[in-house]
Parts: C-alpha cells; structure tokens; sequence
C-alpha cells in the first residue's frame, strides 16, 4: 500500500540513533542505516527524504529524552542537590557502554562533515538553548537565586558550555572519577555558600 510505512518506525529510529551516535552523521551513509535496521535503503528514502532528514526525526526524539531527563534531574527543593543530580545525570549518559559513547549533540557539532548542514546547526543549537532554558528557570527560583554567585542566566550558560567541555575529557581520559572532581569544583564555583 502506497504511504503506509512496512517497518517499524521506533525501532528503526532506536537502531538509527546507535548508528550516528557511533560512526556520527558525517561517516554514516544510508546504507550503513539499510543494513543495521534491515530496512531497505529506497523506504528509508522515501520515508525521510535523505540521511540529514533522517537524522534529524532521530535527533528529535533524542533531544525531547535528554530534556526530559534533564528536567526530571533539576526536580529537586535544594538547589545544590538539583545541580549535582543534573551533572551527575550528564556524566552518566556519556559515559555509557563499553566503549563509552560520548555526546551525540557535541558529536555532532564538532564532526567537520556537518559544518554546512544548516538544519542540523539549527537543531544542535535549539538543544542547547532549551538545555540553558531549563537551567536559568531551575536558577531563578528563589531558593537557588540567592545562593548563586552569579546570575542565573550565566549560571545557566556556565552549566551548558562546562557540559561541552567534560564531553571533550570524557573522550581524551576515559575517567569518570576526573569527571566527577570537576563537576563538584564547578558546583563549588557556583554555590560558594554550599562548599564543603
């Protein structure tokens, strides 16, 4: 029948997003993407129009996870609690599997191949910045603003862009205790009245 899709789209989108995540979208060709979800390269064709629109259907669904785990991190009264729940949460995602998977989203900024692909610049942005929202609305409630050492939007901004960095030492270390360390100096930092 013309239109109905003859696959299953969450699990084909499930094993796609293992694909990018481990060969990024740059080094990932429809065909890798046929042969891992055992559809045929046309349907996914004619399902996605092409690999970059196909990764971004998946990227989707990983961002609306993400965030919603993000969320559900920061869903604590004690601010200090909140903030290392989220980083916590943040160390655990990258460094899942064996070997550890990094950051789809830094992945995939940082991948040379995408440097063109606006609608993916667009969708890595658009994460970030619902990322930096949920944190400066985490920040600005009462409890938190007045124990920050600095506003809550450049808290918020300070998070995201440390978040970015420890994905990069993930990757060079493979050291989740590092990780760990400089997640508790960056709490400190922001939360000087928490120290200690």
């Amino acid at each position: 029948m013309a239109g109905i899709r003859q696959f299953d789209e969450d699990k084909t989108l499930d094993v796609a997003l293992g694909v990018f995540w481990q060969k990024g979208l740059g080094a990932t060709s429809m065909q890798d993407l046929a042969q891992a979800t055992g559809v045929q390269r046309g349907s996914l064709y004619n399902a996605y129009q092409s690999k970059e629109c196909l990764f971004l259907r998946v990227f989707d669904g990983y961002k609306a996870k993400m965030l919603g785990d993000m969320g559900a991190s920061l869903n604590h009264p004690s601010i200090d609690v909140a903030l290392r729940n989220f980083l916590a949460f943040s160390i655990s995602s990258m460094t899942q599997g064996s070997p550890t998977r990094g950051c789809l989203s830094t992945k995939t900024a940082v991948d040379e191949h995408n440097a063109d692909l606006d609608t993916v610049r667009s969708a890595l942005q658009g994460f970030l910045n619902e990322m930096e929202g949920l944190l400066t609305a985490r920040f600005e409630a009462e409890e938190a603003r007045s124990k920050l050492a600095i506003a809550p939007v450049d808290a918020a901004r300070v998070i995201v862009t440390f978040t970015r960095g420890i994905v990069v030492l993930e990757r060079i270390y493979q050291d989740v205790e590092r990780l760990r360390k400089n997640a508790d100096l960056i709490v400190q930092l922001l939360l000087p009245s928490r120290a200690n």
